[in-house]
């Protein structure tokens, strides 16, 4: 029997209900013995969040800094027939615990010469991220065999105010009973079910012949231009402040959360006033360069890396 090992973090539960359901297929049947770990951060990121506690997860998160994490509980002998690691985006960035776990040595040892899918659960930007993803894949010696990207549907603005509630206060109800409820719809989970019966017939074959396109066929992964050229620039300023607060200290230091506070701030104005001019500086852009986004369409909805 093919042996599956999956790789999670998750402060809500959606993304392991994601994964869930993309198994289902494989579960039902018992076509493959699936191991789970959950990523266990010490200590314990915490979910709902404080505003000053969510901003400062920034600068690390940019930076790619990892935070300390509880033991695998895996024998050191064990190989598996593909590794599913599931993540979510912070701050265009694989979140820490994920980041964490790609820089360890139990990574190393579980990904060399492995077939690797990689499942994301995030609101609407996940491009950069799954850039560094694939480069920590690759430098381990893994083999990236497929992506599946589950988002929030609601717009960039209204995504920004259900989010925040939702990650503010642990409650995942319509906020004011007017706006959407927040994260990934429960229909578009339950369906992820399809991504699974893709993987149950590559599994049973040879995983390596699983197809990113027939993947994208059905959904796994869907490019929005504009966030190609929206991302890449909203980077440089991340990177900026990132280094900006870590000058002041770690995670948590008291003398760097006046500067936290500021990058909050920003956060207001950037996504009020700054997000709206940048939507349509990047619809010009795209008029402009048509032909080279759509190459950069074409390779962000593969799996392949540029040196």
């Amino acid at each position: 029997m093919k042996k599956v090992l999956v790789v999670q973090y998750s402060q809500s539960g959606q993304l392991t209900d994601i994964v869930t359901s993309i198994l289902e297929p494989l579960t039902a049947v018992n076509a493959a013995r699936i191991t789970t770990i959950t990523l266990s951060p010490q200590p314990a990121y915490p979910f709902p969040w404080s505003t000053q506690e969510f901003c400062d997860v920034f600068p690390e998160s940019v930076a790619g800094e990892p935070c300390s994490l509880a033991p695998l509980d895996l024998p050191e002998d064990h190989h598996f027939d593909l590794v599913i690691l599931a993540y979510q985006v912070w701050y265009l960035a694989p979140s820490i615990p994920m980041q964490s776990f790609l820089q360890s040595a139990a990574a190393e040892r579980l990904l060399k010469g492995t077939p690797v899918l990689t499942v994301i659960g995030c609101r609407n930007m996940w491009l950069l991220a799954q850039e560094r993803v694939k480069r920590h894949i690759h430098q381990l010696g893994g083999h990236l065999v497929g992506n599946i990207v589950l988002g929030d549907r609601a717009s960039n603005l209204v995504g920004v105010a259900t989010i925040a509630y939702w990650m503010l206060t642990g409650r995942k109800d319509r906020l004011w009973g007017v706006f959407p409820r927040p994260g990934v719809d429960d229909a578009d989970i339950r369906a992820a079910s399809r991504f699974g019966l893709i993987i149950r017939r590559a599994l049973q074959r040879d995983i390596r012949s699983l197809d990113q396109q027939v993947l994208n066929a059905v959904g796994a992964v869907r490019v929005e231009p504009s966030y190609i050229i929206f991302e890449k620039r909203i980077q440089k300023i991340f990177n900026i402040w990132s280094r900006f607060i870590r000058k002041k200290g770690g995670p948590g230091a008291l003398a760097r959360q006046r500067r936290v506070g500021c990058f909050f701030y920003y956060l207001l104005v950037a996504i009020v006033v700054l997000a709206p001019l940048a939507t349509v500086a990047a619809k010009v852009t795209l008029r402009l360069r048509k032909a080279r986004i759509e190459k950069a369409v074409a390779y962000f909805a593969s799996n392949r890396l540029e040196p």
